[in-house]
């Protein structure tokens, strides 16, 4: 008996659970980022709304979610066969984005707790978990869930609109922590270490935001300064404190196009 065709009611590989199984036991990292990042927000969640955890626990669990967010990242960006002690791959280390947030996670693992610090890590993990929830729902099924697709449509139709709020979160938590570091709430060095990763966002490669900020910003306050009506002590103020922000500004090269 000769076999048979495609049936006509077949449009595609298999759905449901059964797929969504093998999209797991093929994609076990790119999942298991999926689920720290959920995690992640769920945390931030419960530091803001502390029902069931402990709002601190919460804090530094958000923080630990992210440093192996940014691990395992690291390791599909740079595979262990590739590590070395050399100069040339601390240079490339430190250009990851990846590399940046963990060291993010570092600093803030002995601070007192703040919102704003967070604010950052939430935002990522939320708009990353948003995309990524959009391909498992895909594996399940085109119509399944569609309140969920709707909410995630949400987050990612906002996502410039979230990289820039995740950008000036990562500015504005450099004078927090001057100030935490000046009342006992962080340790004194904690401001200067946070300094490098600024400096490490202001350079990325991969995202130009926090550079993009800090000019918005700068145009922002040169605007106010040139107001005839502002105070001449706050005009100079402003002004002295864009130019002492510029010439903190490390050195960035050109992209090629």
């Amino acid at each position: 008996m000769a076999d048979k065709g495609p049936q006509a009611g077949d449009t595609g590989p298999p759905k449901g659970i059964p797929a969504l199984k093998a999209h797991v036991a093929a994609n076990k990292v790119d999942v298991a980022l999926w689920g720290i990042r959920v995690l992640t927000v769920l945390f931030t969640i419960g530091y803001v709304m502390p029902i069931i955890n402990n709002p601190v626990s919460a804090f530094y669990k958000a923080l630990l979610a992210n440093a192996a967010i940014s691990a395992l990242r690291l390791h599909q960006r740079i595979p262990a066969r590739e590590i070395s002690l050399s100069r040339e791959f601390l240079t490339r280390f430190f250009l990851e984005d990846s590399a940046h947030y963990l060291f993010y996670s570092l600093i803030f693992m002995n601070v007192t707790p703040n919102l704003l610090i967070l604010l950052p890590i939430f935002l990522f993990a939320l708009l990353h978990a948003a995309s990524y929830s959009l391909t498992i729902l895909d594996t399940l099924g085109q119509n399944s869930m569609w309140v969920a697709r709707l909410l995630i449509s949400l987050v990612e139709f906002q996502s410039r609109n979230i990289l820039r709020v995740a950008a000036l979160a990562e500015i504005l938590v450099f004078p927090l922590i001057v100030g935490m570091a000046l009342f006992g709430y962080c340790g004194l060095v904690t401001p200067f270490v946070y300094y490098y990763f600024v400096t490490w966002r202001y350079t990325s490669r991969r995202n130009p935001y926090t550079r993009n900020m800090f000019r918005e910003l700068r145009t922002a306050a040169e605007k106010q300064a040139a107001r005839p009506a502002l105070p001449a002590p706050i005009k100079s103020a402003l002004l002295g404190g864009v130019q002492l922000v510029c010439r903190m500004a490390p050195p960035v090269e050109a992209t090629p196009q």
